[in-house]
């Protein structure tokens, strides 16, 4: 941009069409600001039509809605994938959000006055405020497993995994403690000899303590609201009603320790077993989907976002929705996003008009924030 290219697209552009996306056009709505949420996908809905088939959420309906639209269906109830997909897409329309699908963003700039987003198709958006709302499921953590490039089985991550055909009769290992990791490595067993490997012990969490949901009891004590996002996964357990812990304790699947390496045909178990395995599923979470944001100075080494409860610590004018542990455990979930959006759209709406700086001291994700994005899908 040159200094005379003051002229804007729009106030506020959003990037991601998912439930953040959605829950921070929502929030704009409200603040008068113009905005436009861009997403990469061919409808909204986020990453939730990419998820395996059999995915059903631990949160009830209740609590697995965005502002102003409820889940269609008995309120108690678990939503599956599909009707999450289906109820995102049908808020964008209900709400008639202005959401431009197939606009896959490439970077962006900042030259102190306005924004330039430039797209996979090569148009260029400007815009006085960016808030980065692509999420913290975007992109498949990879960790690096010893021997993993001489394998010659199937090696895939969990965001690959779609249901278990193909997989009957199949030696299969899953890597992973947490949610997702538990619903795949179940429903696999009922075709395959399946075993988790996880690092520690999987910790099981009652769904229903004294017969009412945990997600009751959390929005009721307000602990959903405090920074707990940024514990230790593993600390935070797995929500189960009793079926997979059944299922584990059984066998179906059994669970061990992190085997120590890959062979060309399979895996090394920490006792020194070696055996083989037909397929490996990772199960080991992702990471924030916010590369773009690299040449404007908004990363950390990592690729991390460096903010303060979801604004930029180094770029004026830039917030996020739907970080894991963002402001509290529920941040990157359906019933988290809408608080955190509302808070980022009146501090952009007071920095357009009145300049308000962004913060430039706050305490940033730790180590165990950033763990919160390596669990399975939790939403």
């Amino acid at each position: 941009m040159t200094d005379s290219d003051l002229t804007t697209d729009v106030d506020v552009l959003v990037v991601g069409g998912g439930q953040a996306g959605l829950a921070a056009g929502m929030a704009l709505r409200q603040t008068g600001l113009g905005f436009m949420i861009v997403d990469a996908a061919g409808q909204p809905g986020g990453s939730w039509p990419r998820y395996y088939d059999s995915l059903t959420l631990f949160s009830p309906a209740r609590f697995s809605t965005l502002p102003g639209l409820r889940l269609p269906g008995r309120l108690s109830r678990h939503p599956s994938r599909d009707d999450m997909t289906r109820y995102l897409r049908d808020y964008a329309t209900h709400f008639q959000l202005p959401v431009r699908t197939g606009a896959r963003v490439l970077d962006t700039s900042w030259d102190g006055e306005a924004f330039e987003v430039t797209l996979a198709a090569g148009d260029r958006l400007t815009a006085r405020a960016v808030i980065a709302a692509s999420g913290g499921f975007g992109q498949p953590l990879i960790p690096e497993l010893p021997g993993a490039t001489s394998y010659t089985g199937r090696l895939l991550h969990s965001a690959g995994y779609q249901n278990a055909e193909g997989y009957a009769g199949q030696r299969v290992v899953v890597v992973g403690a947490g949610n997702s990791a538990i619903q795949i490595a179940v429903e696999l067993a009922e075709v395959a000899n399946v075993t988790l490997a996880t690092r520690s012990p999987i910790r099981f969490v009652r769904q229903a303590p004294l017969g009412i949901d945990l997600h009751y009891w959390a929005r009721w004590s307000g602990i959903e609201t405090l920074p707990l996002g940024r514990r230790s996964p593993n600390r935070r357990g797995v929500l189960d009603g009793g079926r997979y812990a059944a299922a584990v304790a059984a066998g179906q699947p059994d669970e061990r320790r992190m085997f120590k390496r890959v062979t060309p045909d399979g895996v090394v178990w920490p006792d020194g077993t070696r055996e083989q395995i037909d397929s490996i599923i990772l199960a080991t979470g992702y990471r924030p989907d916010v590369d773009y944001l690299a040449p404007v100075g908004a990363l950390d080494r990592s690729g991390w976002p460096v903010h303060c409860r979801g604004l930029s610590r180094t770029v004026p004018r830039l917030a996020y929705v739907g970080l894991p542990g963002q402001t509290g455990a529920a941040s990157a979930t359906v019933r988290g996003v809408a608080a955190d959006a509302r808070r980022v759209t009146r501090h952009l709406r007071r920095a357009i008009h009145a300049e308000v700086p962004q913060p430039s001291r706050c305490l940033g994700p730790s180590a165990a924030a950033r763990q919160l994005a390596e669990v399975g899908v939790v939403r």
